[in-house]
C-alpha cells in the first residue's frame, strides 16, 4: 500500500524535550523545548530553536549562553508546565520546585534535578522563520554521578529520559541495538528488519 503524502511540516520524531535554562543564579528562567540536537561532534555544537516572543529569547540573546537540562521521564510534568508558562510572570524554578545548579562554565544555573546537562555557549543566532536558532558550542557537560559505573563509563539508560513526539510524552524503553551492532553480526548484510 503507499503512503499518503502530506505537505512539509514538523513531523520528525521522536524528539527531547529538554529544560533550558537561562539567565543568572539569581535571575533565572527555564524553557522548555524540543527543536534541539546535535550537529557536529568536534567541536561539539548543539542548538535551540526559540521563538523571539519568548521570554527566554532576549534572555539568551543577551547572555550568549544557556544550558539544555535532559528531562527524565520523573520530570515530564514540569517540563510540561515550564513550556506552557511563560517566566515573565512565574519564577519556574520556586514554582516547580526545582534547585538552581551552578555551572562550571556559564553564569545560567543548571538544574540539579536533570541528570544530565549541555553547558552552551552561542556562536550564531539564524532567523528561519517562527523560530530563531541558537547555534551553539558545548563548552561543558555536568553528570550525575549515579549515571557512571565504577571504571566513569556513562550509562544513559539509567537517566531514565523522556521523548517527546507528536503532541505527546513518552518515556524511553529497552535498549534495542548499539551502533554498529548490524556489522559485527556474521554476514555482510545488516539484520532483515520483521514484518
Amino acid at each position: 500500500m503507499a503512503k499518503i503524502q502530506w505537505k512539509g511540516g514538523a513531523l520528525l520524531a521522536p524528539v527531547p524535550p529538554v529544560m533550558v535554562s537561562c539567565g543568572t543564579m539569581e535571575e533565572s528562567n527555564i524553557i522548555t523545548v524540543a527543536w534541539t540536537g546535535l550537529i557536529n561532534t568536534i567541536p561539539p555544537k548543539t542548538y535551540i530553536s526559540v521563538r523571539p516572543s519568548r521570554h527566554s529569547y532576549e534572555i539568551i540573546k543577551a547572555s550568549g549562553e544557556f544550558a539544555i537540562n535532559l528531562t527524565p521521564a520523573s520530570l515530564v510534568r514540569t517540563a510540561d508546565f515550564c513550556g506552557i508558562y511563560t517566566g515573565r510572570k512565574v519564577d519556574k524554578f520556586t514554582r516547580c520546585a526545582l534547585t538552581k545548579e551552578p555551572a562550571a562554565n556559564l553564569a545560567c544555573p543548571l538544574i540539579a534535578e536533570s541528570p544530565l546537562a549541555l553547558e552552551c555557549k552561542v556562536t550564531e543566532i539564524i532567523p528561519l522563520g517562527t523560530h530563531d536558532m541558537f547555534l551553539a558550542d558545548i563548552v561543558g557537560v555536568s553528570v550525575d554521578p549515579h549515571l557512571l559505573d565504577k571504571e566513569g563509563k556513562l550509562h544513559i539508560e539509567r537517566a531514565g529520559l523522556a521523548a517527546f513526539a507528536h503532541g505527546e510524552y513518552y518515556e524511553l524503553g529497552k535498549r534495542i541495538g548499539t551502533f554498529g551492532f548490524s556489522v559485527r553480526k556474521k554476514g555482510k548484510h545488516p539484520p532483515k528488519q520483521k514484518k
